[in-house]
């Protein structure tokens, strides 16, 4: 097995170390100068070293990354992006192999080695999109690990034939099913949780809520879900995406939420973006909730922007939320790096023994520095081997 020695980088801003892999795997971390000459030698120059960045929360199917640029159109509301969409879509050959592995060549330049990413299934598309990913993730020779949510953006009960796909997928790889705001799309919040709970369960699956609903009606679809994962016994398999509501209500509504989620082992994914309410990640943290950042999707029909940088997202989800002192700025990466560890079942992902040789070097004077100036990535290992070099892909 090859052997490969990372030497003089500083993980997280600590002392120098060398950083011995074999294979995928991190073998050993031991002071700057004093691993053993075997195997090839990479020089990481003193630089700052971080975890690979996971992407909890991608829509990698949609974007029209590569293409010529498209112009925003349609209505700014959750049902009109939806419409929007499906009218522009099949326009742009989306999905498509192209572009989703073009959205994954940026994800890699930007430092992220693992994604979480939901992908439409629906009447018109199928599990086309699902097999696009697959052919995508192939083309970059598995640099980069992604595992799918197979999820019904246009809704699920409103849709005959959408569970039944759904199902499908789940046996056919997708590691969870989504579901999408199921009082306001659907209408029918306890019909689509059934459906959703039982494919979870009989599959085996984990499951991924988007919840754009605000105020009380998304408090009401929290304690929903709170209630199904109690009574199903699927703790730690639920996931709720977006959830807006949360920033919006009394804190005394928030505090007996929270302790629901808690409780039942739901996590939360969230894309921080401006002009939303904060959601208090004091006690998210407090409680052990795992909270994972994404980029949600970039370059598509529903917004223009996104670069693929996770620490642009970490800093956003900073800004957002006031952070300002060093141990509340390296919380921040540490929720898009080691703090998304189980949103890609990963057991542990730090620069540490036994974990998978997934690291960045950027060219920064410690993980606050990294944050706020997000330098250009210098060298990116995906599993022991190097796919980024100076910022350009090597795969």
């Amino acid at each position: 097995m090859t052997r490969v020695t990372l030497a003089n980088v500083r993980p997280w801003g600590a002392a120098p170390v060398d950083i011995v892999m074999s294979g995928a795997e991190i073998l050993a971390v031991v002071p700057a100068g004093t691993a053993s000459d075997d195997g090839e030698h990479l020089d990481g120059g003193g630089l700052l070293a971080l975890p690979g960045f996971i992407n909890a929360h991608a829509h990698v199917d949609k974007s029209w990354w590569g293409q010529p640029w498209v112009s925003y159109g349609g209505e700014a509301t959750t049902q009109g992006r939806i419409a929007h969409e499906r009218a522009m879509r099949d326009g742009l050959g989306i999905p498509n192999a192209a572009s989703t592995t073009a959205v994954l060549g940026e994800f890699l330049r930007h430092g992220t080695t693992a994604v979480r990413s939901h992908v439409d299934v629906d009447l018109a598309v199928g599990l086309r999109g699902i097999e696009a990913v697959r052919e995508a993730v192939d083309a970059l020779d598995g640099a980069i690990e992604v595992e799918i949510v197979a999820f019904p953006q246009d809704g699920v009960m409103r849709r005959p034939g959408v569970l039944e796909l759904l199902d499908q997928a789940a046996g056919a790889g997708a590691t969870s099913i989504g579901g999408i705001d199921p009082a306001s799309i659907d209408r029918d919040p306890v019909a689509q949780l059934d459906g959703l709970f039982d494919i979870a369960q009989r599959r085996d699956v984990g499951l991924d809520i988007h919840l754009h609903d605000g105020g009380e009606l998304g408090a009401f679809q929290f304690e929903l879900i709170i209630d199904r994962t109690r009574r199903t016994g699927l703790r730690d398999r639920v996931t709720i995406s977006h959830g807006f509501a949360l920033g919006e209500l009394s804190v005394s509504r928030q505090q007996d939420l929270l302790d629901g989620c808690e409780e039942a082992g739901i996590a939360w994914a969230t894309v921080a973006p401006p002009r939303t309410a904060p959601l208090p990640w004091r006690g998210m943290r407090d409680r052990g909730i795992p909270v994972g950042l994404g980029t949600d999707g970039i370059r598509d029909l529903w917004s223009p922007y996104g670069d693929g940088d996770m620490l642009r997202i970490a800093l956003g989800f900073a800004r957002l939320h006031g952070l300002r002192t060093d141990e509340e700025l390296a919380y921040a990466v540490e929720l898009s790096s080691t703090g998304a560890a189980g949103f890609v079942h990963r057991r542990v992902h730090d620069i540490v023994a036994g974990a998978r040789a997934d690291i960045v070097l950027v060219d920064a004077e410690n993980v606050q520095d990294a944050l706020v100036r997000s330098p250009r990535r210098q060298l990116v290992v995906a599993g022991g081997r190097v796919v980024v070099r100076d910022g350009e892909l090597q795969v």
